[in-house]
């Protein structure tokens, strides 16, 4: 089922939370909203669910408007933060609430509430009361509640935010098949990057009172739009260089740690601008002393992160890189080395508005560097 939502922008007294909001949702698609705290994902939600009504702006399901619909006609499964379960019913009797909406049978209604408790390993707490519930059995149970009814539209808050790190783990390679199998239209809220790329056939990055960007994960992590969606997303954080793009004889370059570093032609509107190199981490490569193109850094530390190892390094002007590369694999652990980047994984962005500039793009940036 579609959801639209155009130009929507709500208040609570001087406080303006979300202005002139615009998306679509398509049938089946999974939306992620991330952003931090603040950002207005919860409030976004709740306008969707009905529980808030927005200040201006039409919110449409299936080409409807829900001008004046009530919650409960929306056709919406919901788990919120706050759980909102009934304290006087179990586990069970939480999660099969909206089956005994439907009038569906004990028998299929008992089906059903094993195999979600199964899928969210809640199964052995059942016939608990919520008060005897861990926090997060409470957000599976809320989760388990959304999921059993299999409604058109499903709204999630962070529903795994409580949850332990190996299950929260797991939940994020079961819950994307499972909600395809459900066929339902998804908006997620996460504050977890990694989860957001994991479940989000797009994202939504909310911050400053609206939506900054929206794309698939990929299209979020290799063509942010600004400096600070570069910097939410990606463990180690991207390093950024403040650089000035310059001509040279094979084009566009700007200097890292005393050499130069051949970019793409297409940024020559920005030679002589002032501009924030983006470098990820895992774009630095370790090479030997005499490799063509190669920078050199002084290596001040390393660590090891489970599956990489991150190397912290010092450029000739004193400026902090970090080196991200597979663990075990071979690297100097002090002294000076030297790395090559992979100019094809690199971004610039505009130092004063912070915006991404595309190559061919026309900069308005100003400043010296």
């Amino acid at each position: 089922m579609t959801l639209e939502l155009k130009n929507i922008v709500k208040a609570f007294k001087s406080d303006v939370v979300l202005d002139g909001v615009s998306l679509s949702v398509a049938t089946g698609e999974t939306l992620v909203l991330f952003g931090p705290s603040g950002a207005g994902k919860t409030v976004l939600l709740r306008l969707i669910a009905g529980v808030i009504d927005p200040d201006e702006g039409t919110i449409r399901i299936a080409g409807r408007d829900m001008a004046g619909v009530e919650p409960e006609d929306r056709g919406i499964g919901m788990a919120f933060q706050n759980f909102a379960l009934f304290p006087h019913m179990d586990a069970t009797e939480n999660i099969a609430a909206p089956l005994t909406a439907k009038k569906m049978g004990k028998q299929q209604i008992a089906h059903t509430v094993e195999k979600v408790a199964k899928m969210l390993k809640i199964d052995h707490v059942l016939h608990h009361k919520p008060k005897e519930l861990s926090n997060g059995q409470k957000q599976r149970t809320a989760l388990a509640r959304a999921l059993s009814g299999e409604p058109d539209i499903l709204l999630l808050d962070d529903p795994l935010r409580n949850v332990d790190a190996k299950l929260r783990f797991e939940m994020r390679l079961e819950l994307p098949r499972l909600l395809k199998s459900q066929q339902a239209t998804v908006i997620y809220v996460t504050q977890d990057y990694k989860e957001a790329m994991a479940l989000g056939d797009r994202i939504a990055v909310m911050n400053g009172h609206g939506i900054q960007q929206i794309g698939t994960p990929r299209d979020i992590y290799m063509s942010p739009a600004n400096l600070e969606i570069a910097r939410l997303f990606g463990d180690p954080v991207i390093n950024l260089l403040d650089v000035t793009p310059e001509r040279s004889e094979r084009g566009v370059q700007v200097m890292l740690s005393g050499q130069p570093l051949v970019i793409d032609a297409g940024f020559a509107h920005a030679i002589g601008q002032s501009c924030v190199l983006g470098i990820r981490p895992e774009a630095l490569q370790f090479v030997p002393e005499g490799t063509p193109g190669a920078i050199p850094v002084q290596i001040e530390t390393e660590a090891p992160l489970n599956e990489k190892t991150v190397t912290l390094a010092l450029t000739k002007n004193r400026r902090e890189v970090m080196i991200s590369r597979p663990s075990g694999t071979e690297a100097p652990s002090s002294g000076t080395a030297w790395v090559i980047a992979d100019v094809t994984n690199i971004h610039l962005f505009d130092r004063t508005s912070g915006d991404r500039i595309e190559p061919g793009q026309s900069a308005a940036v100003q400043g010296a560097a």
